[in-house]
């Protein structure tokens, strides 16, 4: 974590337009739902992504009638209606069978149409060099599998003219991210002060009520927060590793 000893730290402003990348429903929520909600009160345009639609579940939460085809609209919803809560202008679905996702040509490439059609400054996603999560955690292949492929598209494929020239076909021109937000890093640089956001972060957590239960996560997420802002002072925040991108 970085040393806050003898600094002053200066939060990034909020990006104009930005993209969230994630593998699941909800795993914003989790991790970076504050950011979200602080940028867009800010007049950040945020569109989420998300590469499959949740569809298989929970095991502890869903009953046994359940199938894949039926959680998965119940799930699209849930995430639907978190991001009003967030205040996130759109959600976008890309259908990949969740826990079997491969950071594959074919999703680098439908994720590179999507950074070339929406254009966003900031692209968000998880560490995917992170496997662990403390003694307690295995992160989830389709978290490490969604971001692989997220960066990938940012870089080099986003802003490189001839690879996907099929997108040049759709009128995709190419297009350069300024910057990358990585979440769960083990050595984060960067941490927004959700002080003021946290109550929506966990409204908008509330709505997956699939994968919930009655579990309330408040006391949990509100810990995160705390430890992640206790270097600098904050009551809550989100910790990433920020990656500036292209020429100063």
């Amino acid at each position: 974590m970085t040393d806050p000893s003898n600094q002053k730290y200066e939060e990034p402003p909020a990006p104009p337009k930005v993209m969230a990348i994630h593998a699941h429903p909800d795993d914003q929520e989790f991790t970076m739902g504050g950011t979200l909600a602080k940028w867009a009160a800010a007049g950040s345009e945020i569109i989420t992504v998300c590469v499959t639609s949740g569809d298989a579940g929970s095991n502890k939460y869903t009953p046994d009638s359940m199938t894949r085809e039926k959680l998965a609209p119940i799930r699209e919803q849930e995430q639907r209606n978190a991001c009003q809560v967030l205040g996130v202008k759109d959600v976008l679905f890309m259908g990949y069978p969740d826990g079997m996702l491969e950071p594959s040509i074919g999703l680098r490439r439908e994720l590179t149409r999507l950074i070339r059609k929406h254009r966003p400054d900031a692209v968000l996603c998880s560490d995917p060099t992170v496997r662990f999560h403390g003694d307690n955690y295995m992160n989830h292949p389709d978290h490490r599998a969604a971001a692989d492929a997220a960066l990938d598209a940012v870089f080099p494929s986003a802003g490189t003219r001839f690879i996907f020239p099929e997108l040049l076909e759709e009128g995709l021109k190419p297009h350069e991210v300024s910057s990358v937000f990585l979440f769960g890093s083990e050595k984060p640089n960067v941490f927004i002060d959700i002080s003021s956001a946290i109550e929506t972060k966990l409204a908008a957590l509330r709505e997956h009520k699939s994968q919930l239960g009655e579990w309330d996560p408040s006391k949990m997420l509100s810990g995160w927060a705390k430890e992640q802002g206790k270097a600098y002072g904050m009551e809550a925040a989100e910790a990433f590793k920020r990656m500036v991108l292209g020429r100063p």
